[in-house]
C-alpha cells in the first residue's frame, strides 16, 4: 500500500500536516463522510482548513464528492487508477435509516447516448433504502 505522501504526489498535491490528517481520516472511512462528520472527528483541525483541502483532493481527483441527497455533499477517496472520468463513476448507496453513504465501486453507471454536441461532465447515481446493519 502507498504512503498518504505518495498518494498526494501521484496527484501532484502538496503533503501538508493537515492534508496528511485529512486523507488519513478519508481512508480510515467505510462510507463517504461529510465536511461536518470530519470536522467533528478532527477538533484540533479548523473547519475552513479542512474544507479548503477538501475542494484541493476534489480538484486533483483525490477524492470525489456525492450530493446524496440528504442536503450535505459526502466526500470519498477515489480508488487508485481512478480520473473521476464518465468511466469512473459509480453508483452510490444512501441508507435512509443511518444517513451514511456508500460508494458501490462494482457497480459503473450505464453508458448514456447523449444528443449530439452534449458532454457528459458529472453524473449523480444514488439508490436509497436500508444498509447491511439497518436491514437486521
Amino acid at each position: 500500500m502507498k504512503s498518504l505522501e505518495e498518494i498526494l504526489n501521484l496527484k501532484n498535491v502538496k503533503s501538508t500536516s493537515v492534508r496528511i490528517v485529512v486523507l488519513q481520516h478519508l481512508l480510515s472511512q467505510e462510507k463517504a463522510v461529510s465536511l461536518k462528520d470530519i470536522e467533528n472527528e478532527l477538533t484540533y483541525t479548523d473547519r475552513s482548513s479542512i474544507f479548503r483541502t477538501l475542494k484541493t483532493f476534489e480538484k486533483n481527483k483525490v477524492i470525489h464528492s456525492i450530493e446524496d441527497g440528504s442536503g450535505m455533499t459526502k466526500y470519498a477517496v477515489c480508488s487508485e487508477d481512478c480520473n473521476c472520468d464518465p468511466e469512473d463513476l459509480h453508483f452510490h448507496f444512501y441508507c435512509s435509516n443511518c444517513s451514511k453513504t456508500f460508494c458501490l465501486l462494482d457497480l459503473p453507471i450505464p453508458n448514456i447516448q447523449l444528443p449530439e454536441n452534449f458532454i457528459l461532465q458529472q453524473a449523480n447515481f444514488v439508490i436509497k433504502g436500508l444498509c447491511n446493519n439497518c436491514n437486521k
